[in-house]
């Protein structure tokens, strides 16, 4: 039996209720026109779904001929209510009764088969049921937000994704290109491991995307959760996001693999002139490498009790991975000679730094020399402003020193010993400002020290301003400045030079 209505409606209160049933009568129709009419769910009535989708699909998809059946038998009950209305202008307690019953007891015969809103199906149907208007909107309401869920959230993952998706693989095929032109492929190269990789995961991705959209759908919301019919009957928003993370994964990896090619596209321009860099390396080297071995013979003659390094030979292992390198440009195996380029380019560096290095250890001697002969003819002239030159103390060590820095082979630690004791006997002679002080200094500094201890040269500590010099690629020979060794020594004011007899004795560079 039908539940009652309880008391009558009043006239008043029946027109009332007839006008919002009939606006949402109208709103019910718009909103079902509307998802009729919508993209998503023509796609997921044609297409060959799978998964999850298919699994929805196959209960949700009933909903939309349920809808239209509720709808009808609606419109129906509210029809019937409007015709009673019609019958009298001011109805009396009959009609008004019967009006009630019609608007808000259970007057609404439905089908059976039909369980009370998707959230119990597979619960046992029943054949008829009677509900009241409110109750079978309520229904309705709740069948179309389930429905248009579904179909809105697989209508974003295809509006999302497909066309992304044929843009990044038509991406792929253009960097598969560039690769083979490369010489990377599958099964030789890592990058064409990987591109074949991307190859398989977006070409499943986009079968996915075509047949379980809702597999990359994630709802914001419990899927049955009711629902109201938007206001105007227009279908709202699906509540959720679609996942890209995979194809923004795959997005990502194409990316790096494009960026490795494009390296490698740039050696296959650069290769020859980085190859002809190395190659100017290893001359530096070679030829700072041969100086390395006249100064050490020079060295050996000139300078006495001075242990001098050996001098290292040509790196002929870097010269075969150099013609290594030739043959991989030769064969267009990029991918092998970028790996190689880099290290032949950072070897054939400190190849030159070692040769540098061995350059100045051999030649530090020669240098030191420089520096004595240097600080040997400053104290000379400020022998000379002193007015002590004619000195026979000053004289002797005077000779003294110059014998011993230019007497070959040069014993650099008698030398400095000497230019020590040159520069402590320089005195103002009696009457001259400054006389009785302390020994004299080229720019007011006392000597500091030979820095030469043992057998063999330990280092230099010399610190004239303006004299001595570093060594790099080069010798000094003569107190002449060649290949960056400062001047120092040269003869001044008549001074015997390199191979000038002095005492009697042949005297050397």
């Amino acid at each position: 039996m039908a539940a009652s209505a309880g008391p009558a409606l009043s006239r008043e209160e029946v027109d009332r209720a007839l006008a919002r049933l009939g606006a949402e009568r109208d709103a019910v129709e718009s909103a079902l026109l509307s998802l009729q009419d919508h993209p998503g769910l023509r796609l997921l009535d044609g297409a060959g779904l799978t998964g999850r989708t298919q699994e929805r699909w196959s209960v949700v998809g009933q909903g939309l001929p349920l809808l239209w059946a509720l709808f009808d038998r609606y419109s129906e009950a509210l029809a019937s209510a409007r015709a009673v209305r019609a019958r009298k202008a001011r109805p009396g307690g009959p009609e008004l009764a019967e009006l009630s019953e019609l608007l808000t007891g259970d007057a609404v015969t439905v089908p059976g088969g039909a369980p009370d809103g998707p959230q119990r199906l597979g619960a046992p149907a029943r054949l008829v049921e009677r509900v009241s208007l409110d109750e079978l909107m309520e229904r309705m309401n709740s069948w179309y937000a389930t429905v248009l869920e579904v179909v809105s959230a697989a209508d974003a993952v295809w509006t999302a994704l497909p066309a992304r998706i044929d843009l990044l693989i038509a991406e792929l095929r253009r960097v598969q290109t560039l690769a083979a032109s490369l010489g990377v492929r599958s099964g030789t190269h890592p990058l064409g491991d990987d591109l074949e990789a991307l190859d398989a995961d977006l070409e499943g991705l986009r079968t996915e995307v075509r047949a379980d959209p809702l597999a990359l759908w994630r709802p914001a919301r419990v899927p049955a959760q009711r629902g109201a019919v938007p206001d105007g009957g227009a279908p709202g928003l699906p509540s959720g996001v679609v996942d890209t993370e995979r194809f923004d994964r795959a997005g990502r990896a194409l990316d790096g693999v494009r960026q490795e090619l494009e390296n490698l596209l740039r050696l296959r321009d650069d290769a020859e002139e980085r190859l002809q860099g190395v190659g100017d390396l290893l001359q530096r080297a070679d030829a700072t490498l041969a100086e390395a071995r006249r100064a050490r013979g020079e060295v050996l003659a000139k300078i006495a009790a001075t242990e001098v390094p050996a001098v290292p030979g040509p790196a002929s292992a870097l010269r075969e991975r150099i013609v290594l390198a030739l043959d991989l440009r030769q064969n267009g195996q990029w991918y092998r000679l970028a790996p190689l380029l880099d290290a032949l380019e950072d070897a054939a560096a400190k190849e030159l730094a070692r040769a540098r290095q061995s350059l100045t250890e051999v030649t530090q001697p020669l240098a030191v020399r420089a520096e004595l002969r240097g600080r040997l003819d400053a104290y000379k002239a400020m022998a000379a402003r002193l007015r002590v030159a004619e000195d026979p103390e000053v004289l002797e060590r005077y000779e003294k020193a110059r014998w011993l820095l230019w007497s070959a082979p040069c014993d650099l630690r008698a030398a400095a010993g000497a230019v020590a004791r040159f520069q402590q006997a320089l005195r103002p002679a009696p009457g001259e400002p400054g006389a009785g002080a302390g020994a004299a200094e080229p720019g007011g500094s006392g000597y500091s020290g030979t820095g030469y201890g043992g057998t063999g040269y330990s280092g230099a500590g010399y610190a004239a301003a303006g004299y001595g010099g570093a060594v790099q690629d080069g010798i000094e020979r003569d107190g002449i400045e060649r290949d960056g060794i400062g001047r120092g020594g040269a003869a001044a004011g008549g001074e015997p030079t390199d191979g000038q007899a002095v005492d009697g004795r042949v005297q050397g560079g």
